[in-house]
């Protein structure tokens, strides 16, 4: 892979990957390295399609190479970039984002591709024994355990970005797991935590997609709203600390001011707390074992009031017990409840299907997936691909394809 000098790389400064710079995570990484120009620079900056946005964060960042799985869009770039003399290198394509993500001139990864698209780029930085944040949760659902043996047998270093995990390793002992009696995994319980369970029905996506505390893109929006995110997590958690899914405890807590918590047994609890501002954790991971300043501002106790506190009810919430059962019975559960969720969101935000149809969608793909976990990358999308096939199965199957109003 060429290589060009950059202007303010020195030995000290660490070289950076952004994969999905134009998201709201590659977003927020480009705000906290603009803040420390001393320590970071940008290697290589990814995006699929938006190129407007990708041009300008190339101006304002100068990387070495960009990349754009879309080609068309690769082209409108590179002729940006031309017309201002720009020495950054257009690629595109999916293996350009694997390259990216494990060049020789990189140090960090910023994994913040959503989606199975992001699953073999930060396996490639992985496999380069990078140090890898990473925001994209499918590849600890979709391929904990071949994720994690890539960590450990190339001598990455893994930093959740996620504000939970981020959160859970903030309080976990310096090494190993040590004393650790259960993680505590905090969630705001989404916009229906207190509707009435038999009017979910007739939510609409709008309603949905309102999350009373943090901004996020659509998908996970709904994913917050059905805490199937929180299930999510729950697997990330067992691979990312491991620990079985008993000893994950999710509790609801509306402020969002306490981001997650570790139990001991010593009767200690150590929570971290802080303004819901993906920042902080992107800094913690730039930076650790040191910390930096984010742009944050301090959490105002006195503005927060007060904490509370509850167990979820798997009723009102059944997308969050499928994911407890599924990482005990294996890999292609997992894979299966992923893949079907994703498509019972995105039928549900255009109308096919309503809300309480999305647990049951995804309860129907779960009894046709295997047990056991898949150790080889190609098992792994197979599983993901039939999955979503039997997920639009159903959806075709259930619905007189008129358009939910």
């Amino acid at each position: 892979m060429h290589h060009f000098d950059h202007p303010d790389s020195n030995s000290s400064s660490k070289g950076v990957t952004i994969l999905g710079a134009t998201g709201s995570i590659g977003v927020s990484t480009l705000d906290v390295l603009a803040r420390h120009p001393e320590k970071y620079h940008v290697v290589a900056l990814t995006a699929n399609s938006q190129v407007e946005k990708l041009f300008q964060q190339c101006c304002d960042f100068r990387p070495c190479f960009a990349v754009m799985v879309d080609e068309r869009a690769a082209a409108q770039l590179e002729e940006k970039l031309h017309s201002v003399s720009s020495h950054t290198t257009v690629l595109t394509g999916e293996k350009a984002l694997e390259e990216v993500a494990s060049s020789q001139y990189v140090d960090y990864v910023m994994a913040a591709i959503v989606g199975a698209a992001g699953l073999l780029p930060s396996l490639a930085a992985a496999k380069a024994g990078k140090r890898v944040m990473l925001a994209n949760k499918e590849a600890l659902v979709m391929s904990g355990k071949l994720f994690m043996d890539a960590v450990k047998n190339n001598g990455a270093e893994l930093l959740p970005i996620d504000s939970e995990h981020n959160a859970i390793f903030q309080s976990m002992p310096v090494k190993g797991k040590s004393g650790v009696k259960k993680i505590l995994l905090t969630g705001s319980g989404g916009p229906f935590r207190q509707r009435e369970i038999n009017t979910l029905s007739s939510v609409t996506p709008e309603e949905a997609v309102a999350h009373p505390n943090w901004s996020m893109g659509r998908k996970i929006s709904v994913d917050s709203a059905t805490m199937m995110n929180k299930g999510l997590e729950v697997i990330e958690a067992c691979w990312l600390f491991d620990v079985p899914s008993d000893l994950v405890q999710v509790v609801i807590h509306p402020q969002s001011a306490v981001h997650s918590m570790v139990s001991y047994v010593d009767g200690s609890v150590i929570a971290q707390l802080g303004n819901p501002d993906m920042r902080t954790p992107i800094a913690y991971s730039l930076a650790w074992p040191e910390r930096i300043d984010a742009g944050v501002d301090d959490l105002d106790f006195f503005d927060v009031g007060r904490l509370d506190f509850e167990p979820p009810n798997f009723d009102r919430f059944p997308c969050l017990k499928f994911a407890y059962d599924v990482h005990e019975i294996g890999g292609y559960a997992s894979i299966a409840l992923n893949a079907a969720n994703e498509i019972a969101v995105e039928s549900f935000l255009n109308k096919q299907i309503n809300f309480t149809e999305i647990p049951q969608l995804i309860e129907h793909v779960l009894e046709q997936a295997p047990s056991g976990t898949p150790l080889v990358l190609e098992e792994i999308l197979i599983q993901d691909r039939e999955s979503r096939e039997a997920a639009s199965l159903w959806k075709k199957n259930n619905k007189k394809q008129t358009t939910v109003l």
